[in-house]
């Protein structure tokens, strides 16, 4: 690869010095868009190198857009099977504890939500009375600070 760029180098080089040295004063009419220009060959030669420059540079951009394109498409490819995956297996594990829930014995008899022991008959829960608070003036209300002296007045 190194070997054919510097070929390639070196034939564009003879070219270049080519072109500049057989420059005679003739030059060649040439219409762009309804208007005509005069140019040397050399001048000639230097328009055609800066267009295939910009041909070579927007083939550049081109390609490098579609990598990209595709790279992204393949990253987004790869996480949507991974989210799929993921939901079967979630969906798996959840048939599991629900073929595992529907084997297993009851052990909530009073329909609570809590489990009561195997044997023993089920007692109602034991509840904590909290006293109700005094009003005072430092108590915290949802109308504001200020909501304590407005009930006061």
């Amino acid at each position: 690869m190194v070997l054919l760029g510097l070929l390639l180098v070196l034939i564009a080089a003879a070219a270049v010095i080519e072109v500049s040295v057989n420059d005679t004063a003739t030059t060649m009419p040439i219409t762009v868009l309804d208007r005509t220009f005069n140019l040397s060959p050399f001048e000639l030669f230097i328009a055609g190198v800066v267009t295939a420059a910009v041909f070579v540079a927007g083939l550049l951009l081109i390609t490098g857009g579609m990598r990209r394109a595709a790279v992204n498409r393949r990253r987004q490819r790869e996480a949507r099977l991974a989210e799929r995956d993921r939901v079967s297996r979630l969906e798996a594990e959840k048939r599991d504890l629900e073929r595992r829930l529907e084997t297993s014995p009851k052990a909530d008899r009073d329909g609570d939500g809590v489990d009561d022991q195997a044997g023993r008959p089920t007692a109602p829960h034991n509840r904590v009375s909290v006293p109700a608070q005094k009003e005072s003036p430092d108590q915290l209300v949802a109308g504001g600070r200020h909501a304590a002296d407005d009930r006061r007045a």
